[in-house]
């Protein structure tokens, strides 16, 4: 028995309907990854899956990252719940997970619990796709080209009141150079872009920047995005190794919350 699919948005983004014992059977997993990295994104409207559930599903789809609270890391600006809430300003803007990682994660499972009243819709970019559809002279430009990418970049960006100290902190952090284009083991090549990018290795700064921008920019028409507008309950899976993602900003006291299980990557950019 196969799953109801239905298409969110041409070049992205799918539901799937399927009840919650269905997913934890782990009946449905290949088809699920399946689908998963060819349309990018899966919707899974108003599922309510707990917390134990929600790992219980990862785990059905590949290894799961021993991150935050019995693998659930919670996404909120609230720094009484989650202490590295000043570094999910970051997530304002367009990012792929891991880029500062020897190997970016593979997927994550987000799920809402709280919402805001403003702001707070999660967008993504299908970055296979805008790489697909660049001329064959500018696929030539950027086949090649290695990135440096790393946590300050973003900071700087996210946080424009900060201070030496958190300079510090932020070169404590690996720095990653990575190939601008991802070619993927099964021979699909995706870009590799977001506010991570510091700069492009043994090119004139500022080319570099305008080419990173004019990328950035390419890969974020709307024709390769998904703006999802959140109900409590809902669950979202993205594949972190063909999109980009962000949040739409919203008021730290606004108790947004968002229950996150990530799964750990299995093939390297290089």
């Amino acid at each position: 028995m196969t799953l109801e699919t239905i298409d969110l948005a041409p070049r992205i983004g799918t539901e799937i309907r399927a009840n919650a014992a269905a997913l934890l059977s782990g009946e449905h997993a290949a088809q699920i990854r399946e689908v998963l990295g060819e349309r990018g994104l899966l919707l899974f409207r108003e599922l309510d899956l707990d917390d134990r559930q929600q790992v219980a599903f990862a785990r059905t789809l590949g290894d799961v990252l021993d991150q935050g609270e019995d693998h659930i890391y919670k996404v909120t600006l609230d720094k009484t719940v989650t202490k590295t809430a000043d570094y999910l300003l970051g997530t304002f803007f367009w990012h792929i997970d891991g880029t500062t990682d020897a190997i970016p994660s593979r997927a994550s499972l987000l799920s809402a619990r709280h919402l805001s009243e403003t702001g707070g819709r999660t967008e993504w970019a299908n970055t296979y796709a805008a790489y697909e559809d660049l001329l064959p002279a500018e696929k030539g430009t950027v086949d090649g080209l290695r990135v440096v990418h790393s946590a300050e970049t973003i900071e700087r960006v996210a946080r424009p009141d900060f201070t030496e100290e958190d300079v510090a902190d932020w070169r404590t952090r690996p720095v990653r150079s990575h190939p601008l284009v991802w070619t993927h083991a099964s021979g699909r090549k995706s870009l590799v872009l977001g506010a991570t990018a510091s700069h492009v290795e043994d090119m004139d700064p500022d080319e570099s920047r305008a080419l990173l921008d004019r990328l950035l920019t390419q890969a974020t028409q709307d024709r390769y995005v998904y703006q999802h507008e959140w109900r409590v309950g809902d669950l979202v899976i993205w594949d972190n190794t063909g999109t980009m993602h962000r949040v739409v900003p919203y008021a730290a006291d606004s108790g947004r919350l968002m229950h996150r299980t990530t799964l750990i990557g299995e093939e390297p950019l290089a």
